[in-house]
């Protein structure tokens, strides 16, 4: 006989059941009558903010609905908040709370708008914003190709006129974000907005006439439309206004008029302007010259994101410019910098994997910087790839690969990468022997005044390499070269005096000369040296100087 439950136990069941379907009607009631709200409050902002639909155009009316929508969870709602707070719609502009509702928006809620505008504000920053242009690649991927991301921009823009939209849509199309890159369509936006007088958008289509971007290269133009944003206070137009003033772009050249418009963007938080305040006081352009104050403002820019200024504090770190000398922090900041893709930086920190300097020596990771550096232009890097490949160092040798990229480099008109590829000339590495050629990229390399190649060109003077022997201008390279330091040239400028080779002979000039290489340990300059010494030629006789002489030739393995 089947087991039967108490009747009592059915109504219980009974009962609970029912209060479930219960809870879950009010639950349906609410949610319906919540999405329904925050539908409502969206469009009624929409409304204000557009003057549409019979509502008056209000943007703290606008600001209210939107916040209202919002806080009920619109999914599109908390990106224009964004918007708001970026653009100073019906609320005080306020870059930290735009950034914080346009990361709310875009990881909630996956707003396309929201990551559109995070993308444009990692790349470039707005004071208080860091820049991270790691992550504004990552956010321009997420939307790439995708128009219906900025829906609400385009339709903003396009329907209603708004200025802000117009300058975000022109934004869009300038970096490539949502929408194909479109240089024109890009002005065109700009221009809109500009002539509406949005700050913003007047200092873009400046930079736009600047440049030549999607209309005709006009100066004059770009400075007028950087006044009018500026006089608005728009901080990138101010700094704009700085760097046409120094490079007399549309205004005569006016250094002390650059580093005033340079401090009045930096002290408003400006990261470009406080990176070129830091040079101008590191490189005494219109002030005297002053490290510290040059790392103080290389530092607030850094702070910032900035990879520029990152990448010069760390060259000030790693040199001791302007702060005490932290190899550790230089490649600390090189690195910051390199991953933002600055290839000055990437050079750098695969020059400090590659020595040690500041970081563990890793010569696999030296050439992976230095071919991402390689591979946005930097002319250093050429030519350290280069180096790598004919040395072995984190490379299988491969001479014709160093030879690739010294040529790459040389044709860029780097005077060490056109030693090296002279070198390679006169010594068949990576292509055929030919000393003309080793000759010519010598003398370009000298002309630069790179020392090593004028004492290269001098011997090929003094040998008859390549070219018709000639010891004047033999002397006169050598010259060149030893004025600059370089032990080789002034022992073999010694030579000359000793030997009255291209030049009255001059024991006095020959002594001096091998003396200045011999100090720097130059073995055979030592080993001269002791000679006139020995033999009192130039110089009083003094056999135990002598001796010393010919002792530490002797230890550099010089016989």
């Amino acid at each position: 006989m089947p087991h039967l439950l108490p009747l009592t136990h059915l109504f219980s069941r009974s009962k609970s059941v029912l209060s479930k379907i219960q809870h879950k009607k009010r639950q349906n009631y609410f949610s319906e009558t919540t999405s329904d709200c925050s539908n409502y409050f969206y469009k009624r902002g929409n409304s204000h903010l557009f003057g549409i639909e019979g509502r008056a155009k209000s943007e703290e009316l606008a600001f209210y609905y939107f916040t209202k929508s919002a806080s009920l969870g619109h999914p599109k709602a908390e990106g224009i908040i964004g918007f708001c707070y970026e653009f100073g719609i019906g609320v005080e502009t306020d870059f930290v709370q735009s950034e914080y509702h346009y990361q709310l928006a875009a990881k909630r809620y996956r707003d396309g708008l929201s990551m559109a505008r995070l993308a444009f504000l990692r790349k470039y920053g707005r004071p208080n914003v860091k820049i991270d242009r790691a992550e504004a690649e990552e956010w321009t991927e997420r939307v790439r190709d995708q128009p219906s991301a900025i829906q609400w921009v385009i339709e903003a823009a396009t329907l209603h006129q708004h200025p802000a939209a117009q300058y975000a849509l022109g934004v869009c199309y300038h970096d490539g974000i949502a929408l194909q890159r479109d240089e024109k369509q890009a002005f065109r936006w700009y221009k809109a907005s500009a002539e509406q007088g949005h700050a913003r958008g007047q200092s873009i289509l400046g930079y736009c006439y600047g440049e030549g971007l999607g209309v005709k290269k006009d100066v004059v133009e770009a400075m007028r439309w950087y006044k009018l944003s500026a006089n608005q206070g728009e901080t990138v137009a101010i700094y704009n206004i700085g760097y046409c003033y120094e490079e007399g772009i549309g205004v005569e050249k006016n250094v002390n008029e650059a580093i005033r418009w340079y401090r009045l963007s930096a002290e408003q938080g400006n990261a470009f302007g406080q990176n070129s305040l830091g040079y101008c006081y590191e490189d005494g352009i219109g002030v005297e010259v002053d490290f510290q104050e040059a790392v103080k403002w290389y530092k607030l820019s850094a702070e910032q994101g900035y990879p520029w200024a990152e990448c010069n504090l760390g060259y000030c770190y790693q040199n001791g410019i302007g702060v005490e000398k932290d190899d550790v922090l230089g490649s600390y900041w090189y690195k910051k910098a390199a991953l933002q893709g600055h290839a000055r930086a990437q050079h750098n920190l695969g020059f400090c994997y590659q020595n040690g300097i500041g970081i563990e020596r890793n010569e696999k990771e030296a050439v992976k910087w230095y071919r991402r550096s390689a591979e946005r232009g930097n002319i250093f890097a050429y030519h350290s790839l280069g180096y790598c490949y004919q040395n072995g160092i984190g490379v299988d040798v491969n001479e014709q690969e160093s030879f690739f990229w010294y040529c790459l480099s040389a044709e860029e008109n780097h005077p060490p990468a056109q030693l090296s590829l002279g070198y390679c000339y006169r010594n068949g590495i990576g292509v055929a022997k030919d000393e003309s050629e080793a000759v010519k990229w010598f003398k370009k390399s000298a002309e630069h005044g790179n020392a090593l190649a004028q004492n290269s060109l001098g011997f090929c003077y003094e040998e008859g390499i390549g070219l018709k022997k000639d010891p004047v201008l033999a002397v006169y390279w050598y010259h060149k070269s030893a004025q600059q330091n370089n032990p080789w040239a002034q022992c073999n400028l010694g030579y000359c005096y000793a030997n009255g080779m291209g030049v009255q002979k001059d024991d006095k000039k020959a002594v001096k000369w091998y003396r200045r290489a011999a100090e720097q340990n130059h073995s055979r300059a030592l080993d001269k040296l002791g000679i006139h010494l020995q033999n009192g030629l130039g110089v009083e006789r003094n056999l135990e100087e002598a001796f010393e002489m010919f002792k530490k030739a002797a230890e550099q393995g010089h016989t």
